[in-house]
């Protein structure tokens, strides 16, 4: 039955990287089906250091028909295989969480339960020896292979990325209004009618999506929704970010060192690198984490200090009567495991599945709701691993993220893996079991016991099971082009412009 619907007025609230992520890909999609317009303010910053992203935003690209070259080409990108985390067990060791799997899981049971079994039986090769990403990434190669044979991410410039997206977003029709906000107006039920901009500018719709930031001038400011304080998780609650310049060939993974009372990032771009400093105040002040910043960065600094407060937790409602929350106004994750801009995605990919044809469904607004929160709860509880499970004991930063009582999803999980090595994930989990795997044994979980499908294995079986995955990954690794070579081959942004 043909639809007698008029044309759904959609107006975006904000910018940056939320705001032209929704924007492109609902102009990409809808095309003339939706009115689409963007609302922003040159006058008003964004974050923008939303620099490291993680696998599904190759897929999300792909959707959205973005040309992967020409992206990374517009956005300064390089290839990313994991994250490498410095002295959060303990000061001094490191471990790495690959975006690859580890070895070869079996039906019943994944390979960390055949690798300890090995363990038992004259096979000392670390973990880390049967994952092909983690292998390419300290040996600085990358290539695409078939299949997907290595899993990926990019690192890259988030305001250019925001450029990229718009000049696609207007090229589908989106239309950009400049102006700040000046007033919500609602309704006589409660919905938003329209927006007043400072200039005098009314811009009326039938769908808001704020992407105003930490703001959140419309699910917050207007409707009030409430929001989730998690700090008392995960209790850093301000960030130094600084541009370099870069002194040495870009690595293809991220770094988070941590500190006494926080961490550090590192990424690596083609024409920069991205720094930061994540701290909690109670531990560490502004003066001094800006002085540790700026006397540990390599190479010249190229940007002023820029300086975020905020406050880990969630809306309440991520979608409220005719206002849905996309980005850093629904909420905020700390950036640990790169995971705000894959927030962005999972909601602008839900609004479109959802987008209403007429009246907007409360059942679609609860089951948006209710997944949206599944994702942050489940991410939440990845980041407060990091900080729970740690010997470091030489702060009292650290002691407090040791002896704190967590969220009894995760303490089911850390006990779980501990006990019989098993990881289970439910409704379709971002992080994969691998990844759990990587984090608790790093931080010293490791298990007390294994599947018993691993003692199945004859010896002959066992040696050939374990030797030839490892062989296969050095075989592979050894294949593979360097990875600036190949970035300036494949994207390369300095090769395009002197071209």
């Amino acid at each position: 039955m043909k639809s007698t619907n008029p044309q759904r007025r959609v107006v975006v609230a904000g910018g940056g990287t939320a705001g032209w992520m929704t924007a492109a890909a609902l102009a990409r999609t809808f095309g003339e089906v939706i009115d689409l317009t963007l609302v922003e303010s040159d006058a008003i910053g964004t974050v923008g250091v939303g620099e490291s992203t993680i696998p599904p935003l190759v897929l999300y690209n792909r959707l959205i028909g973005i040309n992967e070259a020409d992206f990374m080409r517009a956005t300064q990108a390089t290839f990313k295989l994991g994250i490498e985390f410095q002295n959060w067990k303990v000061e001094g060791e490191k471990y790495f969480h690959s975006f690859g799997s580890t070895g070869k899981d079996h039906w019943s049971a994944g390979f960390q339960h055949f690798w300890m079994h090995g363990l038992e039986n004259g096979h000392d090769a670390n973990y880390d020896e049967y994952c092909l990403e983690l292998k390419a990434a300290y040996a600085q190669k990358f290539s695409h292979l078939p299949d997907n044979g290595l899993n990926y991410a990019y690192q890259l410039d988030s305001s250019l990325y925001a450029a990229f997206l718009r000049k696609m977003a207007e090229g589908d029709g989106a239309k950009r209004v400049e102006g700040r906000i000046a007033e919500v107006e609602l309704d006589e039920v409660g919905n938003i009618a329209a927006l007043q901009l400072d200039n005098g500018k009314r811009i009326e719709g039938d769908l808001f999506i704020d992407c105003t930031g930490f703001r959140a001038l419309l699910i917050e400011g207007a409707m009030h929704v409430g929001y989730d304080d998690w700090t008392h998780w995960l209790p850093c609650d301000s960030a130094i970010a600084v541009q370099t310049a870069s002194v040495r060939p870009p690595l293809p993974y991220t770094r988070a060192i941590a500190h006494d009372s926080g961490w550090q990032w590192r990424i690596p771009l083609q024409h920069r690198q991205g720094n930061g400093i994540v701290y909690c105040s109670r531990y560490l002040d502004r003066d001094t984490a800006l002085d540790r910043l700026l006397t540990t960065v390599e190479g010249e600094r190229l940007t002023e200090p820029n300086f975020i407060c905020f406050q880990t937790g969630a809306r309440r409602k991520q979608w409220h009567r005719n206002c849905v929350a996309v980005g850093l106004s629904g909420g905020f994750m700390e950036p640990l495991e790169s995971t705000s801009i894959h927030l962005i995605q999972r909601a602008v990919l839900r609004i479109i599945r959802m987008l209403p044809a007429g009246e907007v469904s409360q059942r679609d607004i609860d089951e948006f709701n209710d997944q949206q929160m599944t994702d942050m709860l489940q991410i939440r509880d990845f980041l407060i691993l990091h900080y729970k499970a740690t010997e470091r004991r030489d702060s009292a930063f650290w002691r407090q993220c040791a002896t704190m009582e967590v969220p009894d999803s995760l303490q089911h999980k850390i006990e779980l893996f501990r006990e019989t090595g098993r990881v289970f994930r439910k409704n379709e989990e971002l992080f994969v079991e691998n990844s759990w795997v990587q984090v608790m044994m790093g931080q010293g979980i490791m298990p007390r016991s294994y599947h018993p499908i691993a003692a199945k294995l004859t010896q002959a079986e066992l040696d050939h099971l374990l030797n030839s995955i490892r062989e296969s990954v050095e075989k592979t690794v050894a294949g593979l082009p360097d990875h600036q070579a190949y970035v300036a081959r494949y994207c390369g942004a300095q090769q395009a412009a002197a071209a």
